[in-house]
């Protein structure tokens, strides 16, 4: 069993305030669109990796519940190392159309600083 400390961040806008949003994903970023006022915002470190293709089937598509839903509540969860660095980003989504809830995509982050990175989410 893991015991790093986590750092769960909720997803607000910040033109609105609102907190349903559509998202793209792959498998190193995260793009959320504000369903209230269509104001755009990466999550984390993704803004720097966007379009960045690391392997060949790592294109941004629409974040889909099993439901068919594409309006989620959103929530960053930042794994911390022994030092309070972000090693380990995660992003998880709950369906507002039938509460389905899970994880979407994660990557690690091998860099420092990285104190900025919850205030990205």
């Amino acid at each position: 069993m893991d015991d790093r400390p986590v750092l769960i961040v909720a997803s607000v806008c910040g033109g609105c305030g609102g907190r349903v949003f559509s998202l793209e994903v792959n498998a190193s970023a995260a793009r959320r669109e504000c369903r209230g006022c269509g104001s755009r915002a990466f999550l984390a470190d993704s803004e720097e990796f966007w379009g960045e293709e690391r392997w060949e089937d790592d294109v941004p598509g629409i974040a889909e519940c099993p439901c068919g839903g594409e309006r989620f509540e959103s929530a960053v969860a930042f794994s911390l190392g022994e030092d309070g660095a972000v090693r380990w980003v995660t992003v998880d989504l709950r369906c507002e159309d039938d509460g389905f809830a899970g994880v979407y995509t994660d990557w690690k982050i091998d860099y420092r600083p990285t104190g900025r990175l919850p205030t990205l989410s």
